[in-house]
């Protein structure tokens, strides 16, 4: 299985998730022409054969074939019927699963297959959008390294990747990054407001709040200092910051973050075991 701009890929599903990675795979370089998708609705695998080149297929069975890795980007609560059907289409040599549908675990994957495939999860998050996600990864046993590195250069198209050592840790993942947007967004929101009733201008106001988290943001990818340094950092003695940090917490921000991602974790494994019931 060739880790070039060659390889062929099938995307299941034509929803904004399979786009995004398709926009991302063809401006690295990836050859339109090996990459296929197949959608119930023919409009979106239309759409994205004139935008972008690539194949579009009215059936799963000829998306697939020939395919060297199979994307499944489906939502997780069609994921059993579409994967019983790819099974039965799947010859040898079988090809790479990667799967980016929340919440549905490997070994579900697997048993509606009813092929052992080779399998990876990613967990991706909405910035995928505008290919600046955070992707958690997990390898089922018996996916190779080759293979690991196939699906790992393929879902950088959508952002940054990181590797988790147990399928488990994806419902973190889920708690962190996949939900993780809207943690921003809502502060985004509040400063907004806050600003609003301070005097400024609801147009400033979302304008500098938008600005201000681009540039944390950037600085804490560009700089070699933990989080907590940089607030440091901004933060003087006496000063406004140190006014607003205390605020804060005192309102007990830092547990209730905890309290958040933990609910959020919990939540992500209850709707995965909910999945895993339909046999």
């Amino acid at each position: 299985m060739p880790t070039t701009t060659t390889t062929r890929i099938a995307f299941i599903g034509g929803g904004n998730m399979a786009r995004s990675l398709i926009a991302g795979l063809v401006a690295d370089g990836y050859d339109a022409a090996r990459l296929s998708v197949s959608d119930p609705d023919t409009t979106k695998s239309e759409a994205l054969a004139n935008h972008f080149g690539i194949s579009a297929c009215t059936s799963t069975a000829a998306a697939i074939d020939a395919a060297e890795v199979i994307v499944l980007c489906v939502k997780p609560q069609v994921a059993a019927g579409v994967c019983r059907e790819l099974g039965m289409h799947l010859r040898a040599p079988l090809p790479l699963v990667i799967s980016v549908m929340a919440g549905v675990s490997e070994p579900s994957i697997r048993g509606w297959l009813g092929q052992p495939i080779a399998l990876v999860r990613a967990m991706p998050n909405t910035p995928v959008l505008v290919q600046s996600g955070a992707i958690g990864l997990h390898a089922a046993e018996g996916t190779d390294a080759h293979q690991s590195n196939l699906a790992e250069e393929i879902l950088r198209a959508g952002g940054l990747t990181h590797w988790v050592k147990s399928e488990a840790e994806l419902d973190t993942v889920t708690a962190l990054s996949g939900s993780g947007p809207a943690y921003f967004f809502l502060l985004m929101e509040a400063l907004e407001e806050a600003a609003v009733a301070e005097g400024l201008d609801a147009e400033g106001a979302r304008l500098l709040s938008i600005q201000t988290a681009l540039g944390a943001a950037r600085m804490a990818v560009e700089s070699d200092e933990s989080p907590r340094q940089l607030r440091q950092r901004v933060t003087s003695p006496g000063g406004t910051t140190e006014r607003a940090i205390a605020v804060f917490e005192d309102g007990g921000l830092p547990a209730l973050t905890r309290r958040a991602v933990a609910a959020a974790r919990q939540r992500a494994h209850e709707l995965s075991e909910l999945i895993a019931e339909d046999k």
